[in-house]
């Protein structure tokens, strides 16, 4: 790594070490008074300029993502779609993210909304820009019990019929964008909180069983070799009955020579509940399988006062779980793409989707950094002069 002004070191690591809990929606600055300027295609010292980006803090070959909000519940809001029309927003997800995740863009129901039609303007859109601003994007998702089109869930088809369709589905949203994602969730949310199969509610382990889910990752590889390929899912931070049963199912497709590469955790978390402490050991059980790891969806929601507005309490609570989770992926070899599930409260799905909770950014609706991002930059000085 190149060396860094020690003048600078000093002020950055002071400052690195008294954000995290000074910092308020309040006092903070936000991006956009910041400005922004264009980020060179390769790992660079630490400057004045880039200095306040996530993603020019964080160690080399590590990547630092953001959902692309747009798509799901966007529709139903009182805004347009906010990839396409904020341009603040887009300076923002261009500035501080080497990754990019579209939150709805490239689900089923969006991109493949009639059978003999896909749709792929918004998901091209997010892989152009990513490009532009030399990201690697994760691809969200291939095989998913959710948001499926009525066309789908509503058809009469056979097993054969069924099978012919993902395959197609697979082999032309994987080939559109062969060479251009580095990351595909092809197997997401499959399995129940008790370790079973999802075998009412999944159509695809429903009607074709679960050897499926092996064939869609055949698939996926075969229309792109170069992309890595993951089982992704909530409530499998912790070592439990859930993560258990990935694990023993990763263990069985790769004895079955599966190109099967990483295992993911979501990580939507809440402040009602206590910060999976055992996350990096479960990581650890999946690196020793020789798979790749990644946290793919954090959030942490909490539940709101009466004004709205989080306590400084609560925001150094979910600074502390933001920091935990990064410190974690840290720690883990292999872990090395780490993605907050949107970076703005404006855009945020949490309180469509959970009454009385929100806030579950890293920054506040008018993009003001919360301790949150202050504990996220922290870390990843921090392990980048490690």
């Amino acid at each position: 790594m190149r060396s860094v002004r020690p003048a600078l070191l000093t002020l950055t690591l002071a400052a690195a070490l008294a954000l995290p809990l000074a910092a308020s929606p309040a006092t903070a600055t936000t991006d956009a008074e910041r400005g922004a300027s264009a980020a060179p295609s390769s790992f660079s010292p630490i400057t004045d300029a880039n200095l306040d980006r996530l993603r020019w803090v964080a160690p080399e070959g590590f990547h630092v993502g953001s959902a692309v909000a747009g798509g799901g519940h966007h529709l139903e809001q009182d805004y347009p779609d906010p990839f396409t029309h904020d341009r603040e927003y887009r300076k923002i997800l261009g500035k501080q993210f080497s990754s990019l995740s579209p939150e709805n863009q490239m689900k089923w129901e969006f991109i493949h909304p009639e059978p003999d039609r896909y749709a792929f303007e918004a998901a091209d859109a997010i892989v152009d820009f990513a490009e532009e601003n030399d990201q690697v994007v994760r691809g969200h998702t291939l095989l998913w019990h959710s948001q499926n089109p009525a066309w789908l869930e509503e058809g009469d088809f056979t097993a054969e019929e069924l099978r012919a369709i993902l395959h197609d589905h697979i082999t032309t949203v994987v080939g559109r964008y062969a060479g251009r994602i580095q990351q595909w969730d092809v197997a997401n949310e499959i399995l129940n909180d008790d370790g079973t199969l999802r075998t009412s509610d999944n159509i695809w382990i429903r009607e074709l069983g679960p050897g499926i889910v092996a064939d869609a990752f055949r698939w996926a590889h075969e229309a792109d070799p170069q992309a890595e390929l993951y089982l992704n899912d909530y409530g499998v931070e912790s070592v439990n009955a859930k993560s258990d049963a990935y694990l023993a199912l990763a263990e069985e497709l790769l004895a079955e020579g599966v190109p099967v590469h990483g295992f993911s955790v979501q990580g939507h978390l809440s402040t009602r509940y206590g910060f999976p402490d055992d996350l990096e050991q479960n990581l650890e059980r999946f690196a020793a399988l020789g798979l790749g790891t990644a946290v793919t969806e954090l959030d942490v929601r909490m539940d709101l006062p009466e004004n709205g507005q989080p306590t400084r309490q609560q925001l150094r609570q979910q600074a502390d779980y933001y920091g935990r989770a990064l410190s974690a992926c840290l720690a883990v070899e292999g872990c090395d793409s780490f993605t907050i599930w949107g970076f703005t409260d404006k855009y945020s799905w949490v309180p469509v989707f959970f009454e009385g909770e929100g806030a579950a950014t890293v920054m506040t609706a008018d993009y003001a950094r919360k301790p949150a991002f202050h504990a996220l930059w922290t870390r990843l000085l921090l392990a980048r002069l490690h």
